[in-house]
């Protein structure tokens, strides 16, 4: 159980590419914000194993934070198991993956695409 480093590129067009990469079962992504760009997808892949499942969390508060788990836009939770891509529905300060499930194989990437604002 770890927090995992994000690496963020800047796509152009006012487009930003956060990734978390290798999580496994148990692992955190370190939080990321920057939330005037207010379109979000998250891309979720990689070895889910045996249970494995990625939550999309937010949080409105500044360190130390409570997490919540966001949604998509028809209102379901960002419960992730198996290879998807969604868009965000909430706008918030901080988001993180987090791997709450899985077996020694779950290794798994998150790319959050942020578009807009400024």
């Amino acid at each position: 159980m770890s927090i995992v480093a994000y690496t963020m590129k800047d796509t152009g067009r006012g487009a930003t590419l956060v990734s978390w990469e290798g999580l496994k079962q148990g692992d955190t992504g370190a939080p990321f914000s920057l939330p005037h760009q207010n379109d979000r997808s998250v891309h979720v892949k990689g070895t889910f194993g045996v249970g494995g499942t990625c939550i999309i969390e937010g949080s409105n508060e500044l360190v130390p934070a409570t997490y919540a788990t966001l949604n998509d836009p028809q209102g379901n939770i960002l419960s992730i198991t198996a290879e998807k891509i969604e868009v965000v529905l909430e706008n918030v300060l901080g988001v993180r993956p987090r791997i709450s499930a899985g077996d020694g194989t779950t290794v798994v990437d998150v790319y959050l695409l942020l578009v807009g604002g400024r």
